[in-house]
């Protein structure tokens, strides 16, 4: 397997040739008759969002999700979406988890996620059904149009719900000084977190984490009992493993900013320094665009996001890492790695 360096190049290089699709109306949306139905219609597919708390569901659709529910979900989130083996699915932790963000996202990750042990088999318009039914049971009133399943149509409902209270941005800053040494130098937590976590989000490029696996535990070519490919593969899907690599790049990046940690050479990474500080937000933002892509299953959407994560990668190791001048004894010119230019 290539180094993360190698790849992040590899995919510097194809920024260019990937483009996100973007979707636009119709020109016919003009001609739609403006009765009620229709001009809400038409303000939706014109890019016009709306609030969930505008009735985007109704109560016979609801009913319909509760019965899906009740079948294929409330053995881990509970006959009351209170919550069990999986985490509620009403409440404002529940309510926080999506606020400012699409219906879409919801209908998505149940679509393509849920139920856990077998995903993939609820149809659009059975996930629909289902967020229905979460709207009534966190009170969001009903209207008189069924919720779409629509992709396009449900990206424009947004959510809030009511008044919830808006988040406040996280800021990635330098952590409190450990009672102790970091254990680790830098180079040693990249190659131990970071680089496996980035190589396999990397690989979705080539391999398809959804097509059938034909060497449980190897990945092609390999010789060794041991692939970040294939980790544990006799336990979780491959998927799961993107969406792990993923959570593991955005939790751990902030080990970048311990202080007191050292570079490889003894050199103090420079955890203070504004641009030092804005490579890792950029890492942790990166990582969150590859878990939503993954989220989607899609492997054109996870192999977009690595443009961002490459960029990411990229920017640091030039002012931080790919340092010139090397020697015969220091080809890579180690000796000058953690200081900016």
């Amino acid at each position: 397997m290539s180094s993360c360096l190698d790849r992040c190049g590899h995919c510097a290089r194809r920024a260019g040739s990937l483009s996100i699709l973007s979707r636009c109306c119709a020109l016919g949306a003009a001609l739609f008759a403006y009765t009620l139905v229709g001009a809400s219609l038409l303000a939706v597919h014109a890019g016009q969002s709306r609030d969930v708390q505008a009735g985007v569901y109704t109560d016979e659709q609801a009913t319909r999700g509760r019965a899906i529910f009740k079948d294929r979900c409330s053995l881990c989130h509970g006959a009351t979406l209170g919550g069990a083996l999986a985490p509620p699915l009403v409440g404002d932790d529940f309510l926080a988890d999506f606020n400012q963000r699409p219906l879409s996202d919801l209908v998505n990750k149940i679509r393509d996620t849920m139920p856990d042990n077998d995903p993939g088999t609820l149809t659009r318009p059975q996930a629909a059904d289902i967020v229905s039914y979460i709207l009534q049971v966190n009170k969001v009133p009903a209207g008189r149009t069924e919720l779409s399943a629509d992709d396009a149509v449900l990206t424009q409902i947004t959510w809030p719900v009511g008044n919830l209270a808006q988040p406040k941005p996280i800021a990635v800053t330098p952590a409190p000084a450990p009672s102790s040494r970091p254990l680790g130098n830098l180079a040693q937590v990249m190659r131990g977190i970071l680089f496996p976590s980035s190589n396999l989000i990397f690989n979705v490029q080539t391999q398809d984490p959804g097509a059938p696996k034909t060497a449980p535990g190897y990945e092609p070519g390999a010789t060794a009992g041991f692939s970040w490919v294939d980790w544990g593969a006799g336990i979780y899907s491959r998927w799961e493993l993107v969406d792990y690599a993923a959570v593991s790049l955005a939790e751990s990046a902030p080990l970048l900013l311990t202080p007191g940690r050292r570079c490889e050479n003894g050199k103090p990474v420079p955890v203070e320094r504004a641009d030092w500080v804005k490579y890792t937000a950029d890492l942790v933002d990166a990582a969150k665009a590859a878990y939503r892509a993954s989220q989607s299953r899609n492997q054109d959407a996870v192999s977009e996001s690595t443009n961002q994560l490459a960029e990411a990668c990229l920017n640091c190791h030039m002012a931080y890492r790919d340092k010139p001048g090397g020697t015969t004894t220091d080809p890579s010119n180690k000796a000058a790695r953690c200081i900016p230019r």
